[in-house]
């Protein structure tokens, strides 16, 4: 562009204007506007209409101005995304999306290690890899909780800045429905239009519940197959499907398939050896409501979790222990009459 308008002798041939005079020093604006003024009207009236200096420096500032809007551009396009290398644990929580990715809820430092770069909306682009220095392409959100779970040392975050917009947690539907229904709440009717909405709220709420159902079952089916990173990342994926303000039939707020599938999580972390990891996910899973007691302190798929001295800690919270050790050491010091060992 720069060059084509520097060329003013090719910029006048180019508009359709008479071939210009002799010391025309007019650029490319004042030929398109005044293309008929060449040999038309004398030299000292063009001169009088628009000043000769006039459509230069109009073409100069034209190209100044396109200079820095490609300068300020190719900024704005590097500011878009942040690289950060976080060590664990880390001040950065994130939350599914209203298209499956992973997007940065909360960042507070006084829960980990984070970057004041961050802000929440943020939208992951790529995570780190388990091992190694591989860096992963962030395909959905249980792939993103996935590999930094599992990630031994610091986590490599590419995101995308986002200003803070936060759209994507939000329900349309729910958003829509609601908008009617305050219109239909002012004038003092039930709308057809509110009916509508409610009943493809309702459709589409089914679809979904369906669909998560499938994809819990197609997780555990490639856990009982040994395919337990991909079991995984869809167990990852069926927790963040959690539908927002659930509220049961026995007043719960968590659903069940949302326990059962915490507590399945904590075994896909033990059998992949990630203690620390499984003891978080079965302390999730037992504090949303699992009570299935006997089967987590009796589970082979839990036994790496149970050789960590937290497990006792954790199962005795919400279950009380076989065996009252303190109830045995009160009796022990009744019958030993103070007696030192």
């Amino acid at each position: 562009m720069q060059s084509m308008l520097a060329n003013r002798g090719a910029s006048c041939r180019m508009s359709h204007c008479t071939p210009p005079k002799p010391g025309c020093a007019c650029g490319p604006l004042r030929c398109r506007v005044s293309w008929n003024f060449h040999g038309r009207e004398s030299q000292s009236n063009l001169q009088a209409r628009i000043p000769r200096s006039f459509s230069c420096v109009q073409s100069a500032q034209r190209g100044r101005v396109l200079a820095a809007a490609t300068a300020n551009s190719k900024s704005n396009q590097e500011e878009t995304f942040v690289e950060v290398n976080l060590a664990k644990p880390l001040g950065v929580k994130f939350k599914r999306g209203n298209d499956g990715a992973a997007y940065v809820s909360i960042t507070d430092p006084r829960l980990g290690n984070t970057d004041p770069r961050i802000k929440p909306g943020d939208r992951v682009v790529a995570v780190s890899a388990s091992f190694g220095g591989d860096v992963w392409e962030a395909r959905n959100f249980g792939q993103v909780i996935y590999a930094i779970k599992t990630r031994n040392g610091e986590v490599f975050l590419r995101l995308e800045s986002r200003g803070g917009n936060l759209d994507v947690f939000e329900n349309l539907e729910e958003t829509e429905e609601q908008r009617l229904w305050k219109e239909d709440r002012t004038v003092g009717n039930y709308s057809a239009g509110t009916k509508e909405v409610q009943l493809r709220n309702y459709d589409s709420k089914k679809r979904a519940e369906q669909e998560r159902k499938d994809l819990f079952n197609m997780a555990l089916s490639r856990f009982k197959a040994q395919n337990v990173e991909e079991a995984l990342i869809d167990f990852e994926n069926v927790l963040s499907m959690e539908p927002p303000n659930f509220l049961g039939d026995d007043f719960s707020r968590v659903t069940n398939i949302a326990r059962v599938t915490q507590y399945n999580i904590a075994c896909c972390y033990a059998a992949l050896g990630q203690v620390d990891s499984g003891l978080e996910a079965l302390e999730s899973a037992l504090d949303s409501g699992f009570e299935d007691y006997a089967k987590v302190r009796s589970d082979k798929n839990l036994e790496k979790l149970r050789t960590s001295p937290r497990f006792k800690t954790i199962i005795d919270k919400y279950d009380e222990p076989f065996i009252n050790e303190a109830a045995i050491s009160a009796i022990k010091n009744i019958f030993s009459f103070g007696r030192k060992k």
